[in-house]
């Protein structure tokens, strides 16, 4: 009977590999990418398949078109994998699947409606004295 330890049933291999790739590529896409459609790419997450054989790398732009982005990365996809593979020396490079980040734009949406709706509502009581003001002494 064999003895795993308790690190590498927590962290398992796919994750472990995910991490790998998401800073090894970043550093592929930062020295080796020079299309202006692309712009500032940040690598958010890498999910591995259970095989190891498919990785899908979430990403967010800035200063670019999401479409000419996601273009960009796909036609890249294979150029990529071998420098990556040798990088990491994995037999088998991934394949790679990019596939637009909507977590952070949708939390940049979400919080400017709290914003907005925090602002609103400090317009419509404008009369009321504040909350967190302190009382007003000269009124006794």
């Amino acid at each position: 009977m064999t003895k795993v330890s308790r690190s590498s049933k927590a962290f398992p291999r796919s994750r472990r590999v995910a991490q790998q790739i998401q800073r090894a590529l970043s550093d592929l896409i930062r020295r080796e990418m020079r299309d202006p459609r692309l712009g500032m790419v940040t690598l958010t997450e890498v999910r591995m398949s259970s095989d190891l054989s498919y990785a899908t790398v979430y990403y967010s732009v800035l200063n670019a078109r999401p479409e000419e982005a996601h273009e960009v990365l796909q036609s890249a996809a294979e150029i990529l994998r071998g420098p990556l593979g040798r990088a990491l020396g994995l037999r088998h490079a991934p394949e790679l699947r990019f596939v637009a980040d909507e977590l952070i734009e949708s939390g940049a949406r979400l919080s400017a409606l709290i914003n907005k709706a925090v602002s609103s509502d400090k317009d419509r009581h404008i009369d009321e004295p504040d909350a967190d003001a302190p009382p007003d002494r000269d009124a006794d």
